[in-house]
């Protein structure tokens, strides 16, 4: 069995036609059913019913079809790091997050990928949601997580992750810190917003967070986590972040309280996002490790 019959067979289940698969392939069309005649003599098995110029897949075909699309993005990809291997280049992966993110999920999803892959070194690079998708599209990370503020594109392959509540990091000084919930509608009154953002990207952020999510007021900068944390602790606003991350530390200075819009919370969407493009092994691994983990009760 070679791997180009499977590429034919691949070709004209996702054309629906021997005649458009055999042009995608440069042979004719009697030559691409005679190869896939062959393989399923090979196989043993009928992978497709011909019915005059239409056909439909068995069950075996649509078993067949599946496995050995992934064998063939196997195959690229294993031609692909062989290459780069032979050029010098290291086989890597490297992660892109927003700053903000302080949940466990991403921190073990690297331990065990470095656990199943001790070869592949992994690099990380901490940016805004804008910055994490120039960086992704420029290939200097392989894989991102973000939140989604933006229709999907066909360009990426969009993983949703998990739908969480947005909260709000207060100081126990402050008069909204006392129940089980913030309005947003008393944030905006109250206190300045604090956002963790690189200089250049502070007009992106605080339009987003503005136009998007209704938080007007006005804003302030932190480049970090533990620095917009700080300035909570200080009572000079309050820090958006999502549920699923990690509690502030229990000194008893800093509270976590979800936010609520007109009576129902705020949610966002978490999601990794990768080039279609650059789809390989490890970037599918690492993804499916993130899913495994985000998905847990």
């Amino acid at each position: 069995m070679l791997l180009r019959q499977i590429q034919y067979f691949v070709s004209v289940v996702e054309c629906g036609s021997f005649t458009q698969a055999a042009e995608q392939c440069y042979i004719s069309q009697s030559a691409i059913s005679q190869q896939i005649q062959a393989l399923e003599r090979e196989i043993g098995a009928i992978l497709i019913h011909r019915e005059n110029r239409r056909f439909t897949l068995t069950a075996a075909g649509e078993y067949f079809y599946r496995r050995g699309r992934a064998l063939l993005l196997d195959a690229q990809t294993l031609c692909r790091e062989t290459r780069l291997l032979a050029g010098g280049e290291a086989v890597r992966l490297q992660i892109g997050s927003l700053p903000n993110y302080s949940g466990r999920e991403l921190r073990q999803a690297i331990a065990e990928f470095a656990s199943r892959y001790p070869d592949v070194p992994i690099g990380i690079l901490n940016g805004t949601h804008e910055e994490l998708y120039d960086l992704l599209r420029a290939g200097d990370v392989d894989i991102i997580l973000s939140d989604q503020r933006r229709a999907f594109s066909d360009q990426f392959v969009n993983v949703s992750l998990r739908a969480c509540a947005c909260c709000a990091e207060l100081s126990v000084h402050s008069g909204l810190s006392g129940g089980e919930y913030v309005r947003l509608e008393d944030l905006r009154k109250s206190l300045p917003c604090i956002l963790i953002s690189s200089k250049e990207q502070q007009s992106e952020e605080q339009a987003y967070y503005e136009n998007t999510l209704g938080f007007s007021g006005s804003f302030l900068f932190a480049r970090t986590l533990e620095e917009g944390r700080l300035m909570v602790a200080g009572n000079r606003g309050f820090l958006p972040l999502e549920s699923i991350g990690a509690p502030p530390p229990d000194d008893g200075f800093i509270r976590r309280l979800p936010i609520f819009r007109e009576d129902r919370p705020l949610m966002r969407n978490l999601c990794a996002f990768w080039l279609k493009k650059r789809t390989n092994s490890r970037i599918e691994a690492f993804a499916d490790l993130l899913c495994a983990l985000f998905n847990q009760p």
